[in-house]
């Protein structure tokens, strides 16, 4: 069986953070499979077919590649940020696990990508110097009540939140409700990032206390970062945003 899937994270945006691994991959690969937008971010030969889905199609999309990859083609699965995180790989498997049994004996690889929450992490200080959860805000694939148990018991415990698919025009009050319900688990001076595709020429940040937070701030390409009691900012001259941190000592309780 010659034919193989590759499962490839592209990082945030900026193609200097993209990985070797990844272009590597990206290089062998006859087919590009994927949601329309991140099929585009790939430069590829004329030769190298596009396959562009919707973002709500990834069962239908991952069972497609596979199907190529069984005559034979080199398929290259691609997602931003790492394809682990809320992206591709677990669609995949997925697929794998409920389909034919002649999928299992396919060459697959996972290529790690670097995620969003690492490149946000990287642009604002050391806001994940601590213990740190990422949570979706999207309800597609699990019912919104367990979204907001899982948020506060996150809260509890003294995560640094990473909210992905914080706020689409699907889902426009989700975002506005998920910062209320932290409101009454963490004190209202907690620091909160908006930071909006980062690393790209339309990146922007903007920091504001968990009291001061709104919801208006974010979109689908934002990822919301909410810190805990042991996150701090550190006040910079000249005007510059500060510098945004998370201390790793947690005194005991």
């Amino acid at each position: 069986m010659s034919g193989s899937v590759s499962i490839i994270g592209l990082g945030p945006g900026n193609v200097l953070q993209r990985t070797p691994q990844a272009d590597q991959a990206l290089a062998r690969a006859t087919d590009l499979v994927g949601y329309g937008p991140y099929v585009q971010r790939v430069e590829a030969p004329a030769s190298v077919v596009r396959h562009s889905s919707d973002n709500r199609e990834e069962l239908d999309r991952a069972r497609h590649a596979l199907e190529m990859a069984m005559q034979g083609r080199h398929v290259a699965v691609v997602s931003g940020g790492d394809a682990g995180v809320f992206g591709m790989a677990s669609a995949v498997f997925e697929a794998v696990e409920h389909g034919p049994q002649a999928w299992r004996a396919l060459e697959i690889t996972v290529v790690p990508g670097l995620s969003a929450v690492l490149a946000v992490a990287a642009r604002l200080g050391a806001p994940l110097g601590g213990d740190f959860c990422v949570i979706s805000l999207s309800d597609n694939l699990k019912p919104w009540p367990l979204v907001l148990r899982r948020l506060a018991l996150a809260a509890e415990a003294g995560f640094v939140i990473a909210l992905y698919n914080p706020r689409s025009k699907a889902r426009p009050h989700q975002l506005g409700e998920a910062l209320e319900h932290l409101r009454a688990c963490l004190p209202g001076s907690v620091p909160v990032a908006f930071a909006r595709a980062v690393g790209r020429p339309e990146e922007s940040v903007r920091l504001a206390s968990l009291a001061e937070a709104d919801a208006a701030w974010a979109d689908m390409s934002t990822l919301v970062l909410i810190g805990c009691a042991a996150s701090h900012l550190i006040p910079r001259p000249g005007g510059g945003a500060p510098w945004f941190y998370t201390s790793r000592k947690v005194e005991a309780a």
